[in-house]
């Protein structure tokens, strides 16, 4: 059996639809459908079971997995909104859950791949090396991601089995719908020009001109094939950046999606108060120690996977559908 928690959430739905590309059915759903717009990520994906989060994590506790034959669990499941300013819910949510997860994985040699972010380096401007040097939370979102990376660190080389953390940078494809203002810009930009037939970019800020911030962007099928590079090997723990090592543009993306349309009008609106001080201009993944770990899917070009998430969107309002 294969756990994928946050299994009816964007990157979840994905790591699923995955499995099922592998021919694998095996799979235990774990997620939290409050947001009911989820179950639409997987109505058209093949399962085995379902369980709500909270059910599983008493379960857990309870000790009712113990003779399950759990092969490798994906934790995608987490409060993942950096607007949320309850720091126990989100520490409940994103590191006790988290923890108590690893230790069964740990005592049962299960393989673990969990869900970090690129947020732990806080400004980024001391780079984006998963190294404390580099490390720093400016919310509480990314302080409970820090908190689990530093708390792992101390198991790894110390297990009988894989412990790894993704840090993802900026993940964009299908299958995020229910994110809403959470959701990527690709998908925000292409619904805008559908309400405008324009699309908006924040104005210059700093030292970067109009849409010049810059992103490493990173296709959600991409994520999928780093998840399965290191379940394919296990011998390998540790945290890792999950991004391309290549940085774009929003004015990238918008001509994509512009591209895609046919036409269209790029406008920049100024750069809000509220978010100066606050806001990343720049994310650029140093990928030196996901390739020295042997990686070589390589990754989607941008160009490519912007005009075929928009196809996705204009066939299905981007979700998969069955046989997608």
């Amino acid at each position: 059996m294969i756990i994928v928690t946050g299994g009816a959430g964007f990157i979840g739905s994905n790591i699923v639809k995955g499995l099922n590309d592998r021919g694998r059915d095996d799979i235990l759903v774990v997620d939290n459908l409050t947001n009911m717009v989820k179950f639409k990520n997987i109505q058209g994906l093949k399962v085995m079971d379902y369980m709500d989060k909270m059910d599983f994590s008493e379960a857990l506790k309870a000790g009712k997995f113990v003779h399950e034959n759990v092969e490798v669990i994906f934790h995608e499941g987490a409060c993942s909104d950096t607007m949320e300013y309850n720091g126990k819910y989100m520490m409940q949510n994103n590191f006790e859950y988290t923890k108590n997860l690893m230790h069964f994985a740990v005592d049962r040699k299960i393989q673990m791949i969990y869900a970090s972010s690129a947020s732990t380096y806080g400004s980024g401007t001391n780079g984006f090396r998963e190294e404390p040097a580099c490390e720093e939370a400016l919310n509480v979102y990314a302080f409970s991601k820090l908190f689990f990376d530093n708390y792992a660190r101390r198991y790894f080389g110390k297990t009988n089995s894989q412990l790894v953390g993704l840090r993802y940078f900026n993940v964009y494809g299908p299958q995020e719908n229910h994110k809403g203002k959470m959701a990527s810009m690709v998908f925000q930009m292409y619904n805008q020009w559908l309400a405008e037939k324009k699309v908006k970019l924040f104005d210059a800020y700093g030292d970067y001109g109009a849409g010049e911030q810059t992103r490493d962007f990173i296709y959600v099928k991409d994520v999928v094939k780093v998840n399965f590079f290191f379940w394919d090997h296990p011998e390998i723990s540790g945290v890792f950046n999950c991004g391309t090592g290549h940085a774009h543009t929003f004015n990238t993306l918008a001509q994509g999606v512009l591209k895609h349309f046919g036409s269209g009008e790029l406008e920049y609106v100024p750069f809000p108060e509220v978010l100066k001080g606050k806001y990343q201009s720049y994310t650029q993944a140093d990928a030196k120690n996901l390739l020295a770990a042997g990686y070589d899917g390589g990754f989607t070009d941008v160009n490519e996977a912007v005009a075929e998430y928009c196809a996705i969107l204009d066939k299905s309002g981007g979700y998969y559908t069955h046989g997608a």
